[in-house]
């Protein structure tokens, strides 16, 4: 049968075997440790909950009902979270374990669906995966799960957590380059590291299937979600316009040298990058460059205008090495970034900046929106550690002057 632990590569790369430690690095035999289990009801967790089982571990599964989809849309039946409560619960039942639904709706409210819609008010374009995993999955469940005396609490996240030398454990990117995950579990602290497991980090999607197939789990071929949850529809507008009333105010579109071309219907409507539906022409393919909220202006431009060089983070969380401040004594430090979940880690300068944390882009990237996730790491390839991210405040462009340390560091990297 499959092991959810360690692979014949994770023993090459050094991971000490001890007598005393099982394969989630814990002391004891699976028989005596407690794993809970964050059950969906998709097939990644289903196969996570599966393989622990069949190690012998004592596994709860907990699924969390976070929020009404009806509520959320304004339809009744929108989508299938009753669907995926009753999948989590069947397979919980096929491999012979306690199964929970546990109400944290208010909590996922406040925490992740208001900020959500007060990003976009704020000209933004949020992750609220980020904020799902930062403060309900990875702490409140977290809690939850030690309450029912787990010693870990294990997902179907596709990432890998690894041992380290001098104790605790790193974060790194998935084998499958494809399925990697690592972006939105950035702000994930070293305390939470030491108790959460994703055994899935060394396997394919293709793999997990199949094993859900051995395992025969009817959730084998279910579809994987895609859209942001409490947005079903993919019309976040209709969600946003529901909880801030009056958030769609009217404003103007705006060339890069404030010119009006024309009249939007919200700022809500729009993100950096846009193109399409923008509703004014100029003789030239324009893109959305920046959104400003207070005065409502969407700044439209050519595509070059949104080459970014320059980022200022907020909410930045180093699991790297030692603190952020010993990695910067030398004023710099030198990382790989990612700015979007889709795009591969670029070379950047990392930076204590007057007003915080700013990231160099050493070529620049488009598209640079504020609100989404700077996410480091110490490679641009393989599954390179994670050294932990923040969220991008500000965003500058390649025409802005370049700080000295770059100029005197021009190909280092």
């Amino acid at each position: 049968m499959p092991k959810a632990g360690r692979t014949g590569a994770e023993k090459e790369r050094g991971v000490a075997v001890g007598a005393m430690l099982n394969s989630l690095d814990l002391e004891g035999s699976p028989q005596t440790t407690r794993v809970v289990v964050a059950m969906s009801g998709g097939v990644d967790s289903s196969v996570t909950a599966a393989l622990l089982k069949a190690e012998g571990y004592d596994v709860i599964g907990v699924t969390l009902q976070l929020y009404d989809h009806g509520a959320a849309t304004h339809r009744k039946g929108a989508c299938c979270a009753g669907q995926d409560i009753h999948d989590a619960r069947a397979v919980a039942e096929r491999i012979g374990i306690p199964h929970y639904v546990l109400d944290y709706e208010h909590r996922f409210k406040e925490a992740v669906i208001d900020d959500f819609a007060d990003s976009y008010l704020a000209g933004e374009t949020p992750v609220p995966c980020v904020q799902c995993n930062q403060l309900i999955k990875f702490r409140d469940l977290l809690t939850t799960a030690q309450e029912l005396g787990a010693k870990v609490l294990a997902t179907g996240h596709y990432v890998a957590s690894r041992t380290l030398p001098a104790g605790g454990r790193a974060l790194h990117r998935a084998r499958d380059p494809e399925r990697d995950q690592s972006y939105f579990l950035f702000a994930t602290t070293r305390e939470q590291l030491n108790v959460l497991r994703f055994p899935l980090g060394e396997r394919s999607k293709v793999e997990t299937r199949e094993l859900a197939r051995q395992f025969g789990l009817a959730v084998a071929d279910k579809h994987d979600s895609q859209d942001i949850c409490f947005v079903p529809t993919g019309r976040y507008t209709e969600v946003i316009e529901r909880l801030r009333p009056g958030a769609a105010e009217p404003g103007d579109i705006v060339d890069l040298n404030g010119k009006v071309l024309g009249r939007h219907e919200g700022i809500i409507r729009f993100t950096v990058g846009q193109r399409r539906g923008l509703g004014v022409s100029a003789g030239h393919p324009l893109y959305v460059v920046r959104l400003d909220a207070q005065t409502r202006n969407v700044v439209v431009g050519p595509r070059e205008a949104l080459r970014t060089s320059r980022m200022r983070l907020r909410d930045v969380n180093w699991i790297g090495e030692g603190s952020i401040e010993q990695a910067l004594c030398a004023g710099w430090h030198e990382v790989f970034v990612r700015v979007r979940s889709t795009r591969p880690p670029h070379p950047a300068w990392l930076s204590r900046g007057a007003h915080g944390i700013e990231v160099d882009l050493i070529a620049g990237e488009d598209g640079v929106s504020p609100g989404q996730a700077c996410v480091f790491y110490d490679a641009h390839d393989g599954q390179a550690r994670v050294l932990g991210g923040g969220i991008i405040q500000k965003a500058a462009s390649l025409s802005e002057p370049a700080p000295a340390y770059e100029a005197a560091s021009a190909g280092r990297l």
